[in-house]
């Protein structure tokens, strides 16, 4: 951002939150805005003024990441329905404080939460903390026995949107998407999986399930990106795919996640055991093995810097864990 555009926008934004009354008082002004981190969803920004520093979030009708891909603005609405939900519970120790939400604008202020690091560092390290581990189950089973309204948003666009990423792009042969570009010898690792009819038929299962409302309030995308440390404190972020459904999506999602890193499928049993509440086993090693294959074969990659072997394994493992 050159020094014309950050004046420009320094200038828009001290007006905006003016008339909104989001300022402390008419003497704090904004003094640089940067980039919190790389955001997937939003647009998100650090504004740092002459009294503290907040985050700004805003949605738009695309992914900011894939700009081609178009995404509902609501999504904002989603999050804000969920941190407001939870405000009054522990959990508010774990998320940031809202100070203020435009529906007009689709725009939230959020409390910064400083110098926080997400966890996808856990990819490379190969290793998860068991502190770490225990402060992510007991966060997520504190986030599933919340009570919702019925009125909580049923997010079905969003859904819809993940849909398509999880349980049906990766598995078209065709899908326009080159995996080759991603790593040499991935497209026709991919294949097997692609032509799979059996496989193929227990994705669609669940995939359907997950398109169903349910009873329980998820987090919609619990894994490492979503997950931020600083010091001793572990926070949870960006639930703008949450909506009410079933814990082994979120759990599922969590234990692929943990075997992506580790290589070590030991996690799905340690969820399951340490995890307080009703859990369907089959189901959540199925989502598991599910949220794998797609993070491998599918657009939404991560930085997962493991050899074409290594990802074979992975498939494999996958496959077992949807099949079992």
């Amino acid at each position: 951002m050159n020094t014309f555009d950050q004046n420009t926008l320094i200038s828009a934004l001290q007006e905006y939150l003016h008339v909104n009354n989001w300022l402390l008082s008419k003497n704090e002004a904004i003094l640089a805005i940067e980039k919190p981190g790389e955001g997937n969803m939003n647009v998100v920004l650090r504004i740092k003024t002459n009294q503290r520093s907040f985050i700004l979030k805003q949605s738009r009708p695309f992914v900011q990441k894939y700009q081609q891909i178009a995404a509902p603005l609501e999504r904002l609405y989603v999050e804000y329905q969920f941190y407001k939900t939870l405000k009054q519970s522990a959990l508010s120790a774990h998320m940031p404080k809202i100070l203020g939400f435009d529906i007009q604008d689709y725009l939230m202020l959020l409390e910064d939460l400083g110098d926080c690091e997400d966890m996808v560092t856990i990819y490379n390290k190969k290793e998860v903390d068991k502190k770490v581990f225990q402060k992510l189950i007991f966060i997520i089973g504190l986030i599933h026995r919340t009570k919702v309204t019925d009125d909580f948003p049923e997010n079905k666009e969003m859904r819809q949107l993940n849909h398509q990423h999880i349980f049906v792009l990766p598995f078209l042969e065709n899908n326009g998407f080159s995996l080759d570009e991603v790593q040499m010898g991935l497209q026709e690792l991919s294949l097997p999986y692609k032509q799979d009819k059996a496989l193929k038929k227990v994705i669609k299962k669940v995939g359907k399930k997950y398109l169903s409302k349910g009873n329980t309030l998820l987090h919609g995308d619990y894994y490492p990106g979503s997950w931020m440390t600083e010091k001793n404190n572990l926070y949870v972020i960006d639930p703008e795919f949450s909506f009410k459904g079933f814990a082994e999506f979120d759990l599922g999602v969590m234990a692929a996640h943990l075997i992506m890193a580790t290589g070590k499928k030991k996690y799905l049993n340690r969820i399951y055991q340490n995890y307080d509440g009703e859990v369907d086993f089959k189901l959540l090693s199925r989502v598991a093995g599910i949220e794998i294959m797609r993070r491998i074969i599918g657009l939404a990659q991560l930085p997962l810097d493991r050899t074409i072997e290594e990802k074979k394994a992975l498939l494999k493992k996958a496959r077992k864990m949807i099949l079992a």
